[in-house]
């Protein structure tokens, strides 16, 4: 009986308004919500004026004092409070729990004001006023650490004031992450920053061009260091690909052209890390390049159209490089192309490039165009290729004498530290000439010390070497410290990163271990010197 009665009034509250002030100066109504919903059941009590529980509508409509300062809203036992002091109009919606459904421009959720700034400023909200004049002042200055307490306050409590706040609020996350101490604290500021773009788009929309500058951040700084290895690097690659990839089918041919480059990147080291089909790096590469050509169609800018096409050119490196790319489907679309530009060089020379790049150089078709490329112009690059060509035919000699040829010919730096590299990895892999090879992948550097394979080649040449070294178990093993030390220069170039990751964790496997060390008083940390012909100093470590 008592539980019947219990059930009835609360009916008989939901159904029945209860004013308890005779005469107000102040109607104040609103909907409330939970989860999204329409609540009832809600307490809703003006300061300084009556009270109500909304039905199951979940409106409720007060009247109150025209000094009212606050909303309060109880639902049996939990009670939250909104301020209103200063605020405009008299109509509050609110979300108890959960978010006010989209399309509600004009409402409050809790504490939380979308109003623009045009609007905030008109109704003259002196919270809203003297924070942005607070954090604006110091942002100017660049004094972001004074800066950041404000814009927080505006950033939580008036987030559909400016577009400003998330440009600004980019800036100044980017100024901590550069500041952080440790990788405790980039992380924590990072999910932040991440929440910041998830906003932006939330109340300003644009969904694909932030979209591409929050993977770019992503990215950024998740992989910046090289140092995350195995499933942390495949899922910080993989949320930032999601993120790029849904920006390129949000903006399509409106794509901004460093995102493609982007995208193009992450897909190829997820292929390599197994976390994507060949299937989706032949799709991303057909979407990507018809963007670009979209670009390059219908660009006017003499600059942008210049950079068009750079991009263009990087995308069909990366896809030539990245192993997906099928020698059967580049012949294909090269071989009526070299038909038609059969007495062109520089078409010949970059054709033979991505054929070599994607290891499809023992092709009717790359034989046919070396051979020509060396009638037009027997140029230190025709004989570079030649080699190629003599190499594949297993005639060791005759691509030894080109390779020669190339590297006294070529006065390009960069293709020149190219041929080193090359040279070396031929007389490393075909005559095991382990100090001969080292000596061009270190002319190779000498010239572009980004040239990561030629780091990736030393390191494989110490490794080739530890198995003939002479000296005690350590000694043999501290050749692996060294060369972990090229594979970890390696990481750092975008074409070797995933690679050269793998062998950083094969071969550390193999480093000393402390029992060892600690007999040959070695302390972790301190330099060691690898002696004989390697020559190499290095850090101790287990």
């Amino acid at each position: 009986m008592k539980t019947f009665l219990r059930i009835t009034f609360l009916f008989a509250l939901i159904f029945t308004a209860a004013a308890t002030i005779a005469v107000g100066q102040r109607v104040i109504k609103g909907t409330v919500y939970m989860d999204g919903k329409l609540a009832a059941g809600i307490t809703v009590e003006a300061h300084k004026g009556g009270s109500m529980m909304t039905s199951f509508d979940g409106k409720y409509e007060i009247e109150a004092d025209a000094k009212t300062k606050w909303i309060k809203f109880t639902f049996i036992d939990e009670v939250k409070k909104l301020e209103i002091a200063g605020k405009p109009g008299d109509t509050f919606d609110y979300a108890f729990t959960g978010e006010i459904p989209s399309g509600n421009e004009e409402a409050v959720s809790g504490d939380i004001c979308l109003l623009s700034m045009e609007q905030l400023l008109g109704s003259q909200d002196q919270d809203f006023m003297n924070g942005l004049s607070l954090y604006t002042e110091f942002y100017k200055q660049k004094d972001y650490d004074s800066a950041l307490p404000y814009w927080r306050e505006l950033y939580t409590k008036y987030p559909k004031c400016t577009p400003n706040l998330y440009i600004h609020g980019a800036k100044m996350f980017e100024y901590q992450l550069a500041n952080a101490k440790t990788d405790e604290e980039k992380d924590k500021i990072l999910v932040e920053y991440m929440k910041l773009y998830d906003n932006r788009i939330k109340h300003f929309d644009n969904k694909g061009y932030v979209l591409g500058r929050k993977g770019t951040t992503w990215l950024k700084y998740k992989l910046l260091e090289g140092n995350l290895e195995g499933d942390e690097q495949v899922k910080a690659l993989k949320s930032g690909y999601e993120w790029i990839n849904e920006s390129v089918d949000e903006q399509g041919d409106k794509s901004e052209l460093p995102i493609l480059v982007l995208l193009m990147q992450t897909t190829k080291a997820l292929f390599k890390l197994g976390a994507l089909p060949k299937e989706t790096v032949v799709i991303n590469y057909e979407k990507c390049n018809a963007i670009v050509k979209h670009h390059i169609e219908n660009e006017e800018d003499a600059k942008k159209l210049e950079s068009a096409k750079t991009v263009q050119v990087y995308i069909e490196d990366i896809f030539g490089k990245s192993g997906a790319a099928d020698c059967d489907a580049l012949i294909s679309i090269f071989t009526p192309q070299f038909e038609e530009n059969a007495t062109d060089v520089e078409f010949i020379k970059t054709m033979l490039r991505r054929l070599r790049q994607a290891g499809c150089d023992d092709s009717e078709l790359y034989e046919n165009a070396t051979g020509k490329l060396y009638e037009l112009e027997p140029s230190a690059e025709a004989a570079f290729n030649m080699a190629h060509r003599y190499l594949k035919l297993n005639d060791l000699e005759k691509a030894k004498g080109y390779y020669q040829q190339a590297m006294e010919q070529e006065t390009d730096q960069d293709l020149l530290s190219t041929y080193y590299y090359e040279y070396g990895l031929f007389i490393f892999a075909k005559e095991s000439a382990l100090s001969e090879a080292r000596a061009y992948a270190k002319k190779a550097l000498a010239i572009n010390p980004n040239l990561c394979e030629a780091n990736m080649l030393i390191g494989d040449i110490y490794v080739t070497a530890s198995k003939n070294f002479k000296g005690t178990n350590l000694e043999k093993a501290a050749v692996f410290w060294v060369a972990v030390d090229y594979f970890n220069k390696a990481r750092r170039g975008e074409d070797c990163t995933i690679d050269a990751g793998k062998k950083v964790s094969t071969y550390k496997k193999y480093f000393p271990n402390k029992e060892d060390a600690f007999m040959e008083g070695l302390q972790e940390g301190k330099s060691y010197k690898v002696e004989g012909w390697i020559n190499e100093t290095t850090k101790v470590r287990f």
